[in-house]
């Protein structure tokens, strides 16, 4: 069985560490701990990761977030993956900073990723993985907001959410969107310091 499992992000040195990459970060992470690495292909980096017989294709799109429809469609359909088994990971102002709510399908919140993989797939129902990066910033600052970096304190405590959310990549993988939902949908708790 094969999954997609799409991080959303910008590419360039400018977006590293900003809110609207954590699904680039995740997936560094994911990729780092596997000892692989990304390889430029079309529309996108990608890496494969096997998990107890199962293969995930992991792409983070270079199209910028904009067009991350183009990237998902190519790879969705060249590797010939049921949309039920794609996962996208994605930034959610709408939910507190260290929420993690993961849906099967789901209207796009006024996320330009989502809004163009729903343009272009001609369909919302596709499972997400949403990390809340909270919506601390004042009127008509959101974009600003969401490609800035994370805080000092967000920064330290990324760590363990991202391990949370890999976990739960996993968990998808393995044993579908139902368990995960039930195991992973809530806002976790930081770590008390010294224990990331």
């Amino acid at each position: 069985m094969k999954y997609l499992i799409v991080g959303l992000g910008n590419i360039g040195k400018e977006y590293e560490l900003t809110r609207h990459n954590i699904g680039f970060m995740v997936l560094d992470a994911w990729v780092n701990a596997s000892s692989i690495f990304f390889e430029q292909k079309r529309y996108a980096y990608q890496a494969t990761i096997s998990l107890k017989g199962r293969k995930a294709i992991l792409i983070k799109p270079t199209t910028y977030m904009n067009l991350s429809g183009n990237a998902v469609n190519f790879w969705l359909y060249t590797e010939k993956i049921p949309i039920e088994n794609m996962l996208v990971i994605v930034d959610d102002i709408a939910l507190p900073f260290g929420t993690i709510r993961i849906r099967p399908k789901g209207a796009n919140g006024g996320h330009n990723g989502l809004a163009h993989i729903d343009e272009i797939l001609k369909t919302n129902e596709y499972p997400r993985l949403r990390f809340g990066i909270g919506n601390n910033y004042s009127r008509g600052k959101q974009v600003e907001y969401v490609l800035s970096p994370f805080t000092h304190e967000e920064q330290k405590v990324l760590p363990y959410y991202i391990n949370i959310m890999i976990n739960a990549i996993e968990n998808f993988i393995l044993e579908g969107i139902n368990s995960t939902m039930n195991k992973y949908n809530k806002l976790w708790l930081p770590p008390k310091e010294g224990n990331v």
